[in-house]
């Protein structure tokens, strides 16, 4: 069974919006997209090449599906790691409105999405890996399905832009499993998911303490 990552940019207040380029998403007139360019370094470019090393599969959201899919199937050369394994894996788009995708190798799945990803893990070897899709990967939260979660987190605020998480986020606790700062400032942050979040009160502790 394969275990599902989720690859994802935000900036300091949590935007994931158009991180690649202008006119990767304007939606409610967005102004800032290719925020994440300026931070490109080496350092950036290797944990995205060891992110692309572990795929079995993609699974992604509409409007991801429709920018890498607009770009991706134009890089042919065999020993580009990541046009390598976008192009030649199975790839599988949540969406009610794709009828025909032109990407090879691509499955649109429509139906009850946590039976169906549910179902894509258990036959998939490797990573099941998402890639940006904001609202695919708080839904894929919500039922428990994301395993590990890489979170890059850009020195920038934009001040507008869809969020990661907004009001009604399912609450979730993560174990920290690794983190890394590239030579330009992006906090990269590793966490395996371990189910809801625990309670508790300072102020116990403190009468506890003055108890003792």
């Amino acid at each position: 069974m394969g275990k599902l990552v989720s690859t994802i940019f935000v900036t300091l207040d949590g935007v994931y919006q158009a991180p690649g380029g202008p006119e990767e998403d304007s939606r409610g007139g967005f102004e800032h997209g290719g925020w994440s360019f300026p931070y490109a370094d080496d350092d950036f470019g290797q944990f995205i090449n060891e992110v692309f090393t572990r795929p079995g599969a993609f699974l992604l959201g509409r409007r991801t599906y429709d920018i890498f899919a607009a770009f991706w199937p134009k890089v042919t050369d065999p020993a580009d790691p990541v046009a390598s394994k976008l192009n030649g894996l199975p790839k599988y788009v949540a969406s009610s409105t794709l009828t025909d995708p032109e990407w090879a190798n691509t499955t649109v799945i429509s139906g009850d999405l946590a039976k169906e990803v549910t179902a894509l893990k258990e036959r998939t070897d490797g990573e099941l890996q998402v890639h940006g899709s904001g609202a695919l990967v708080r839904s894929l939260l919500a039922h428990d399905l994301v395993d590990t979660f890489h979170v890059l987190t850009f020195p920038v605020v934009l001040g507008s832009g869809h969020r990661l998480f907004t009001e009604g986020s399912a609450p979730t606790a993560f174990r920290h499993t690794g983190a890394r700062t590239t030579s330009k400032g992006v906090a990269i942050h590793s966490y395996d998911r371990v189910g809801r979040p625990e309670y508790g009160s300072f102020g116990d502790e403190y009468e506890l303490s003055e108890d003792v």
